[in-house]
């Protein structure tokens, strides 16, 4: 008999293809809303935010494809169970006339993928985990219907096949920092109403505590393990299941006879960054921001795998696999009698019926994210158990819960960046002082040098000026003595010749004493003068220099006002700008996309009946016709059937991949044609199998020709779209960029065509992603091929672009660029520091701007870069 358990060869679900993202996006409904509350709260230590969401229990219906032995048991007999997918309806047939009819959050056919049912069921709930909820994914159904392999099944031989556990764990390990935030697990199995540790079996016994305040259901006594790798996760996973207890029945080879429990407890340190306040000072900003004590979110994740609810008579179980029947049943009843109660708003909840319900206690009427997937086969034998397990996830939905956030002021983490803020701040100031000293006591020497200079030139002038008097003075005495001679000679011994002529010599010679005594006092005069003024120079000679340091300062300081003045009045019209066209580009549009998805959706519904009518293998053959206009409509008609998922398979087995390569490849190029094809490819590259089969045909090589010849935007927009599809894949990387596909996405960006640089900036997104993912794993170590192909001008032009779309896909790349060392030193040079500082304070998305902002941190020439410009993060 055919099952879904772990390790076992591959079923009909295996092959199942990838939903497309039309069906993704019409399954938004059930995700649920305000996962972003704007939380407020005072006081320290835990608290509890006031403001609460209410969150409805969230029910999907998977069905079973046939096994073998139903395919012979039944093949006289239609199935049971009749699945309206565009509807999210169920129909359960009664008999061959009658049925009844129910709606879910969301119906999965057989051939819905695993990736999809991730993405329906389980990844809001992961999303909310991350933001600090509690959320539980639990599956319940019939034995054998599939439970195990859509939660627990490891996908060693097949990545396509992995369950919820494993890619719930992928993406909470991409979402956090592997220096400040933690991730621990447990791993339990419910055993005859015995709580089982599946890591460690000797702890057999574990009992169920209760908070008293709170109410809160915890196990202390089970292991709990730190989880750093994805590699370290599938260890213990494939340990647990090797623990966990299962036996061989009629309904399934190897049937859970036990719940198993995966708890994953989340630990996120938040930065709350108030960038919309105002400041003249950077630095008083930060040091405000500072004093805040961070924030700690912690979520707990549980993922229930419930054993099946079988008839005895049915599975066969005798002896001790019909003990363990018993038990599995009790604690199944238990938990549907609480469902009831909550459902139909019983004032009392039996939840200590059982240790199942007690365990579950938070998720089913508590303040955790629940999501409930019941799974069905199509076996009429088995009508009434499928009854069953449909209307228990009929009741589920009625159940509401309330979301509540809880978080933690982390005074450690606080005190340790105050003690670091406080250190920095010290040798700061100690920095400061030193240059202050150094100032002055060159200040202070300049002076000393300028007064001594002043001295030497005011002696050296004195000096010249006292030899100049005392010449000047020396000649005048001669000259006196040279007329007294001369007088004393012309008048004998006594010196006169008569009374009168003796007067006037004697006059003479006065009144040259009494010039010289003029002069003698002037001269006096001037060198007290001059020593006067050389004294008030040495008074004064270092205050003016002081004075005139103390001017610059201030001008300095007055200018320096100015530019900040400038600087946050241009700041705040630049935000006045972005607001408005914020307001502008989210008012327009609405109603032509609703007009374009009723008239999409009536073509596709005529496009399918012409598929029904004609024949899919006929509609390809016209592909090939002579006449350009057959071809036209023919291309149109696959390019509509490729955008559901349903047909994707059909489409790529009757050779319709082929055949849309093979028009991109003829050399008579009818661009409308091309254009069609490649949205058709597009489509059909959105399946990871496709993907592999596209590059094994040269589809790389072809849509780079296509890329390289049109010049219409929107057949650009399609080529950019396919190969952006492409670059989500892992293993696709290095071929894709070996064969052109790297350069031909950047070289359309000549187009500027805002769609056509969505999808270029989203391939850029997928392929640094990509890597980023094989960086973190061991498996690449090498500078990034984007870097390589001249990729990262265009990142960092486009980095801040106006479109909003554009610009988040930009945002991604470079945080996930950023996150492999090798790339910093390329970064750095190349300008993508300064985006990722900007992405870490003004990003409109919190998740964005924290993982900008861990990014930072944790490299080591990022830091040295930021520390070397002083900047603060």
């Amino acid at each position: 008999m055919a099952s879904y358990r772990n390790g076992r060869g591959p079923t009909k679900v295996d092959r199942v293809q990838p939903a497309s993202s039309a069906n993704l996006r019409a399954s938004s409904s059930f995700k649920s809303k305000s996962s972003n509350v704007r939380r407020s709260g005072s006081g320290v230590g835990v608290r509890d935010s006031d403001d609460s969401v209410s969150g409805r229990v969230r029910v999907a219906v998977r069905l079973r494809p046939q096994n073998a032995e139903e395919m012979v048991a039944d093949a006289d007999f239609a199935d049971c169970v009749e699945l309206q997918p565009e509807f999210k309806r169920l129909k359960l047939r009664k008999n061959n006339w009658d049925s009844d009819t129910y709606e879910f959050d969301e119906v999965l056919t057989e051939s819905a993928s695993q990736k999809r049912v991730y993405e329906v069921v389980a990844k809001p709930v992961v999303e909310s985990v991350l933001d600090g909820y509690n959320g539980t994914v639990m599956a319940y159904g019939q034995t054998g219907t599939g439970k195990t392999f859509t939660l627990g099944r490891l996908g060693d031989e097949d990545t396509s096949a992995r369950g919820i556990m494993v890619r719930a764990m992928e993406d909470i390990l991409s979402n956090i920092s592997r220096d400040s935030d933690s991730v621990m697990i447990s791993y339990l199995q419910l055993y005859m109403e015995t709580i089982q540790d599946l890591l460690n079996p000797i702890n057999d016994n574990i009992s169920i505590v209760e908070d008293p305040k709170t109410g809160d259901v915890s196990v202390p006594a089970a292991t709990l393990v730190d989880i750093r790798t994805h590699h370290d996760f599938m260890e213990l996973l494939r340990l647990g299941e090797a623990h966990r207890v299962a036996a061989n029945t009629k309904l399934n080879t190897e049937s859970s006879r036990s719940h198993a429990i995966l708890m994953v407890h989340v630990k996120r340190s938040v930065t709350d960054m108030e960038s919309e306040i105002p400041s003249d000072n950077y630095h008083s900003l930060h040091m405000s921001k500072s004093s805040k004590p961070p924030i700690i979110r912690k979520g707990k994740l549980v993922v229930v795998d419930l054993a099946g609810s079988e008839r005895v008579h049915k599975s066969g179980s005798e002896g001790h696999t019909l003990e363990e029947a018993k038990s599995i049943n009790l604690s199944l009843s238990a938990l549907g009698k609480c469902i009831n109660a909550l459902a139909e708003n019983s004032p009392h909840v039996p939840v200590r019926d059982s240790k199942l319900t007690r365990l579950l206690k938070d998720s089913f009427g508590g303040t955790a994210r629940t999501s409930l997937i019941v799974t069905v086969g199509p076996s009429p034998r088995h009508r009434a158990e499928t009854s069953s397990t449909i209307l228990f996830g009929q009741r589920a939905m009625k159940v509401e819960n309330m979301l509540k956030i809880k978080e933690e002021f982390d005074y450690k983490s606080m005190c340790k960046r105050l003690e670091t803020q406080i250190d920095k701040l010290i040798a700061e100031n100690e920095r400061q002082q030193k240059a202050f000293e150094d100032e002055i006591e060159r200040t202070a020497i300049e002076a000393q040098q300028r007064i001594s200079e002043a001295e030497i030139n005011y002696t050296e002038a004195l000096e010249r000026e006292k030899m100049k008097c005392q010449m000047d003075y020396m000649e005048s005495i001669k000259k006196l003595e040279e007329k007294w001679m001369n007088n004393h000679s012309k008048h004998g011994t006594n010196g006169f010749i008569n009374g009168n002529h003796g007067g006037k010599g004697n006059d003479h010679a006065n009144e040259d004493v009494r010039e010289l005594k003029i002069k003698l006092q002037k001269e006096m005069a001037l060198r007290k003068q001059a020593e006067e003024e050389i004294q008030h120079l040495k008074n004064s000679q270092l205050h003016p220099t002081e004075a005139g340091v103390n001017a610059d300062v201030i001008k300095l300081q007055s200018l320096l006002d100015e530019e900040t003045r400038q600087k946050q009045k241009l700041e705040e019209e630049v935000l006045l700008l972005q607001s408005r066209l914020s307001q502008l580009a989210f008012g327009s549009g609405q109603p032509r996309n609703s007009q374009l998805d009723n008239q999409s959706n009536g073509e596709r519904t005529s496009i399918a009946n012409l598929h029904e009518h004609v024949g899919l293998q006929k509609i390809l053959s016209l592909l090939e016709s002579e006449d350009p206009n057959v071809r036209l409509h023919a291309v149109k008609v696959v390019a509509n059937l490729a955008a559901e998922d349903t047909n994707q398979e059909r489409i790529v087995e009757a050779g319709g991949l082929t055949s849309l390569l093979a028009l991109l490849r003829s050399r008579s190029f009818d661009e409308t044609i091309c254009r069609i094809a490649a949205g058709a490819i597009a489509n059909l590259a959105m399946n990871e199998a496709n993907q592999e089969l596209i590059m094994a045909q040269d589809g790389i090589s072809l849509l780079a020709m296509t890329a390289a010849d049109a010049e219409d935007p929107q057949t650009l927009r399609m080529v950019a779209g396919a190969i952006a599809n492409l670059c989500g894949n892992d293993k696709l990387q290095t071929r894709l960029r070996s064969e052109g596909g790297i350069k031909a996405l950047l070289g359309m960006v000549r187009s500027r065509h805002p769609d056509v640089l969505s999808q270029v900036a989203r391939g850029v997104a997928n392929f640094a992603k990509c890597e980023s993912r094989t960086s973190s794993k061991g498996n690449k170590n090498n500078r990034s091929l984007l870097i390589e192909d001249g990729a990262l001008p265009w990142i960092v032009q486009n980095a801040n672009n106006e479109a909003s779309i554009i610009r988040r896909h930009i945002e991604l790349a470079l945080c996930h660029l950023a996150q492999h060392e090798v790339n910093a030193k390329d970064m750095v040079s190349g300008g993508a520091l300064w985006e990722l500082v900007r992405i870490s304070r003004d990003c409109s998305r919190e998740d964005i701007r924290a993982l900008a902002r861990r990014t930072l941190t944790s490299s080591q020439t990022f830091s040295s870069e930021l520390r070397r410009l002083r900047v603060e993060i």
